[in-house]
C-alpha cells in the first residue's frame, strides 16, 4: 500500500528530517510525498542478485559505482528518490556525495513491487527522462521480464527481455559488456 500526500515544495533538509529507523521508504517526486512499505524478500533476493552481478562487473573493469538502496538520489529541489539500483561511471563520480547521488546516475534499476508498479512505470520513468539518465531498468518479477528504457536515445518504448533472453549491459562505449539472461535473475 502507498500513501501519498498532498504536494508541498520539499527542501532536501525537510526531506532528510523524515524518520530514519522506520521500514518505510521515503521519496519526494516533483514535490509530492511517497511513502512505501519496505519491499517483500522476493523483491529484495533479485535486488541482491542483479547488484552482485552489477557490481563486480564494474569493479572488476574499474567502470565505476553500483549502489543498492537505501541511496538518495538528489536531482532539483523537490525530487528525491530512492532506486532499488543505481551506477555511477567513473567519469562521474564527481556527484556522488556524502548525501547521496546528485544528479542522473547511469543506469537506474527499479524492481517491481505491486506498491510501485505504476509508480515507477509512470512518474518515476518521467521524472528518469527529464533529469538525464540514460538508462533505466524495470524488472518485472510476476511476467519474469526486464524492460530496457534506453532514454539517451529518446526511446518511447522499452526493449523487453523475457525470461529466456539475454541482457546485455555496456556502460562505457567500446568497453567491456556484461551479459546476464533474464532466466538466473528469476532463478529459485
Amino acid at each position: 500500500m502507498e500513501a501519498k500526500s498532498a504536494r508541498k515544495r520539499w527542501t532536501y533538509a525537510e526531506f532528510a528530517r523524515l524518520p530514519s529507523e522506520t521500514n518505510a521508504r521515503y521519496e519526494v517526486i516533483d514535490g509530492a510525498l511517497f511513502v512505501t512499505p519496505a519491499p517483500g524478500t522476493p523483491h529484495q533476493e533479485i535486488v541482491m542478485r542483479l547488484s552482485v552481478l552489477l557490481y563486480g562487473f564494474a569493479r572488476q573493469h574499474g567502470l565505476g559505482k553500483v549502489f543498492g538502496n537505501p541511496l538518495d538520489v538528489l536531482f532539483a529541489e523537490g525530487d528525491y528518490v530512492e532506486p532499488d539500483i543505481l551506477f555511477v561511471g567513473r567519469d562521474r563520480a564527481d556527484i556522488l556525495s556524502d548525501r547521496g547521488v546528485e544528479g542522473p546516475p547511469d543506469l537506474v534499476v527499479e524492481v517491481l513491487s505491486p506498491s510501485t508498479a505504476a509508480r515507477d512505470r509512470g512518474i518515476k520513468l518521467e521524472r528518469y527522462r527529464h533529469f538525464g539518465v540514460p538508462e533505466y531498468w524495470v524488472v518485472d518479477m510476476d511476467e519474469r521480464l526486464v524492460e530496457v528504457w534506453r532514454l539517451a536515445d529518446g526511446a518511447a518504448e522499452p526493449v523487453v527481455i523475457r525470461e529466456g533472453g539475454t541482457l546485455w549491459w555496456r556502460p562505457v562505449a567500446g568497453g567491456p559488456a556484461l551479459e546476464i539472461t533474464v532466466a538466473e535473475l528469476f532463478e529459485e
